[in-house]
């Protein structure tokens, strides 16, 4: 039986299938997509729905998605588990800029929380490790805030598994974001990882930033994102099982992550109503053994 419910940090237990805001940004995660409007009703969707994990991060828009949240949502129900990220300055379109140094963190962290309307941050994730920051640094700070009663859990954002193993060795890890999907398995280890410690892994771009999806939804959002057509084969053998489902590529791309392992916990985002429903609606989808066999068999 494939499990609904994961407990991070066996803790917070949250509805494996949750919400991402990054596409309530607009291209290169810059400025607003739409109408803010537009964003808040997708956002109350998601949590009529059942969604109780949003993921989002300080640098989309930067700082708009993190307001949206709170203007969606505040005052939060219970339950609903909010996770943002730091690490990151953001200086135009797809300019990122890691910034580690332990007060630069700090500072985010706090302004996330004056955003967010919150006392405390459920999963703060490290966005990107700064190269030229200790790692002990990095995370102490975020260990302070911890004690603080501002972070409850910790999470990192693009890690190796050697880097995890590191950084178990400083502090508790309660989750991890790399980039994982039908076509892009190369965190395959880094989840092996993760299941062998409880560890939840939350995989961005589930859909292959649209490249695993075809509907005239999908087909919109990757166009407005200038994603290129990708994962050819992970398409034609997802679209062939799709049609025996009666469901689109895109559900069973998420399905295979749902059933693929108990601690994948997808956060697909989308500024569509439509594309809301459809992706939230993969839970539902029941993969057969020969068909996790032929998607499995695309890694």
């Amino acid at each position: 039986m494939i499990p609904e419910i994961f407990e991070l940090a066996g803790q917070l237990p949250v509805r494996r299938l949750g919400y991402g805001t990054a596409q309530l940004t607009g291209p290169g995660y810059w400025g607003l997509r739409g109408e803010a409007r537009d964003a808040v009703a997708v956002l109350r969707r998601a949590v009529e729905r059942g969604v109780t994990l949003i993921d989002t991060a300080d640098n989309y828009g930067p700082s708009i998605a993190e307001e949206l949240v709170a203007e969606a949502l505040y005052p939060y129900p219970a339950g609903l588990v909010i996770a943002t990220k730091g690490g990151v300055v953001r200086t135009g379109p797809d300019a990122w800029h890691i910034e580690g140094r332990p007060e630069r963190l700090r500072a985010m962290c706090e302004a996330s929380l004056r955003r967010l309307r919150l006392d405390t941050i459920d999963l703060y994730q490290l966005h990107r490790l700064d190269p030229d920051v200790p790692m002990a640094e990095q995370l102490g700070v975020l260990d302070e805030l911890r004690r603080e009663g501002k972070i409850r859990h910790l999470g990192m954002d693009s890690v190796t598994a050697e880097q995890l193993d590191a950084a178990r060795e400083l502090t508790d890890i309660a989750s991890v974001q790399n980039r994982y999907n039908l076509s892009d398995r190369a965190s395959e280890p880094l989840l092996k990882l993760c299941e062998a410690h409880g560890i939840a892994f939350l995989p961005w771009f589930p859909l292959g930033n649209g490249s695993l999806a075809t509907d005239r939804v999908r087909a919109a959002d990757a166009a407005a994102h200038g994603v290129a057509a990708a994962g050819a084969a992970a398409h034609a053998v997802s679209a062939d099982i799709a049609a025996a489902h009666g469901v689109s590529p895109g559900q069973i791309a998420l399905a295979w992550l749902l059933r693929r392992s108990p601690v994948l916990c997808p956060t697909p985002g989308t500024g569509s109503l439509a594309h809301l429903e459809e992706n939230l609606d993969a839970a539902a989808v029941r993969l057969g053994e020969e068909d996790m066999s032929r998607l499995d068999n695309l890694g």
